[in-house]
């Protein structure tokens, strides 16, 4: 049988990524994205009102692996075909493409760290650059609506008369990466998981067309911490299989629940990592290292561009595919690429790591480097998600 995590997957953009979702969704429903049958490539049936469950982490592998933890989300498996993530394969490209309807290289929110400014590498997650050691909060000089300036799904059927709503950790309204990827519904701050499912609940019993995104980020922290597929993973995952479960059987006449992720997970043990902080061959000619530790964007020094790819790939072998920045638009990892403010932020060099490597930064990264789980890569088991769909 051969390993999955050495086969590269080129995201579905246009057909079946996660740009295609939210669309699709309010196709559904019959506003904002368009009358149903309308711009609906996921063919998804029509409904009153749509709640959308993000779980994040919750890869299409991992959730197959583990049917005795997941009973209800497994129940609902072929009720839509898989999506892919999206490349880098991380929660802020992925919450982007997943609010804009646009892949990666449209919305231009292009890593877990990336050049949006000269000099200075963007934390999209926190929203933050790294100056003498503390991070400094970016919204007022990198305001998100510009560094992503496409206008949201969300703030087109919110324009259109839907009822949108965004439930989320209550430390999460306002931030960078919500203004950038969510902006245009009303925002619902919880606590818990509790509170999570009560709102998605009430939101479906409301009147008119109602479309109601919920996230969920406990998953992910544990698979970073523990592995994907470890007991504390797997509890987590029972739980939220309990909670995606409750909120199905409240669903009314016409409700729809879909259950999806922003990618997969998986371990890389302490041997498959490779410093970049301390390698010398790996930091000849680089100008700034951004991504994270399964996709990197290597900005290079001024004409060195040539032999940092060299050197990448010479020193990662069979451990990652590495690629021109060039190369990799050309393939496709990030979809069309629209401005030249998103191709400025794509990397000189970009590299997407095979098996269970990852190149990480101890020193500039010491508690990223040091997790269990990763993900951001080309495998399968982290670009396929599932779509999963529950009906009143």
């Amino acid at each position: 049988m051969s390993d999955t995590r050495t086969e590269l997957v080129l995201p579905g953009y246009g057909s079946s990524s996660l740009a295609e979702l939210v669309p699709s969704l309010l196709a559904a429903l019959g506003a904002g994205g368009g009358p149903p049958g309308g711009h609906n490539p996921l063919r998804i049936a029509p409904a009153g009102k749509v709640c959308l469950l993000l779980v994040d982490g919750l890869g299409a592998e991992q959730l197959a692996a583990h049917p005795a933890d997941a009973p209800f989300l497994t129940s609902l498996l072929g009720t839509a075909d898989s999506l892919t993530a999206g490349f880098p394969s991380s929660t802020p490209v992925s919450l982007s493409t997943l609010g804009t309807g646009a892949p990666p290289g449209a919305h231009g929110v292009l890593g877990v760290r990336f050049e949006a400014a000269h000099g200075e590498l963007l934390d999209a997650i926190s929203w933050t650059t790294h100056r003498g050691g503390k991070p400094v909060d970016q919204r007022e000089a990198l305001p998100p609506e510009r560094v992503q300036p496409l206008e949201t799904a969300l703030a087109i059927a919110a324009g259109a008369g839907v009822d949108v709503r965004v439930v989320s950790a209550r430390a999460f309204d306002g931030s960078g990466l919500t203004r950038a990827a969510l902006r245009g519904g009303r925002y619902q701050g919880v606590h818990a998981l509790g509170d999570l499912a009560a709102e998605l609940i009430a939101a479906l019993h409301d009147r008119g067309p109602v479309f109601c995104y919920g996230y969920h980020s406990h998953l992910d922290l544990l698979g970073h911490v523990y592995g994907p597929g470890s007991p504390p993973w797997r509890l987590e995952l029972n739980i939220v299989d309990r909670v995606a479960s409750l909120v199905a059987e409240a669903l009314p006449p016409d409700g729809l629940l879909a259950v999806t992720a922003d990618h997969g997970m998986v371990t890389v043990p302490a041997q498959e990592r490779v410093d970049a902080d301390s390698d010398d061959g790996l930091r000849a000619g680089v100008r700034l290292l951004g991504g994270d530790p399964r996709a990197r964007h290597v900005y290079a020094e001024p004409g060195a561009a040539a032999d940092v790819l060299a050197a990448w790939s010479e020193r990662l072998g069979q451990r990652a595919w590495v690629r021109s920045g060039e190369q990799a638009i050309g393939e496709g990892w990030f979809g069309p690429v629209k401005s030249p403010s998103a191709r400025g932020r794509i990397g000189d060099v970009v590299v997407a790591m095979r098996g269970a490597a990852a190149v990480t930064r101890t020193r500039a990264e010491p508690l990223l480097s040091t997790l269990e789980g990763q993900h951001g890569s080309l495998t399968a088991a982290e670009q396929h998600i599932p779509l999963l769909l529950a009906r009143g």
